[in-house]
C-alpha cells in the first residue's frame, strides 16, 4: 500500500495559535486528501501519547504522525509525510528531504518553537 494513500494521525498542539493556523492552510490545500488526516489535539492526553510511544515533551517541540502501518514518524520526517500527499505541496515535501536542507530546517523549526514555548510559558 502507498503509504501517502492510508490514513494519518497528526499529533498537533491545539492550544497553539500558529499550529491551529497551520492546520487549517493545510486543510485548505488539501481539499478531500485532507479527509484521510485525522488531527488529535494533545493538550492534556499524556497518557495517549505515552500509550502511543510519544514523549508528552517532544509532542509539544516535533510535530508526529501516525501512518496507516502504526509507525510514528517525528519532526522533519512528519511534514515530509503530511506535505507529500497534497499535490501543491510535494514539491516543498521533496525539497524539505534534501540532505542540506533538512538539518537547517529542522534546527530553525527547533528555535522557533522553543521560543514559542518560553513566551508561553
Amino acid at each position: 500500500m502507498d503509504m501517502r494513500k492510508g490514513r494519518l494521525v497528526v499529533f498537533y498542539d491545539g492550544s497553539c495559535p500558529s499550529c491551529i493556523k497551520d492546520r487549517e492552510r493545510y486543510e485548505k490545500l488539501a481539499g478531500e486528501t485532507g479527509e484521510s488526516v485525522e488531527w488529535l489535539d494533545i493538550t492534556g492526553k499524556d497518557e495517549q501519547l505515552r500509550a502511543e510511544g510519544i514523549d508528552p515533551d517532544k509532542a509539544l517541540r516535533e510535530l508526529h504522525v501516525k501512518d496507516a502501518q502504526g509507525r510514528i514518524h517525528s519532526e522533519m520526517d512528519a511534514y515530509i509525510l503530511l506535505m507529500s500527499r497534497v499535490p501543491v505541496l510535494k514539491p516543498l515535501a521533496w525539497l524539505i528531504g534534501l540532505p542540506v536542507i533538512r538539518p537547517m530546517l529542522a534546527r530553525i523549526y527547533h528555535y522557533m518553537v522553543n521560543r514559542r514555548l518560553a513566551k508561553s510559558g
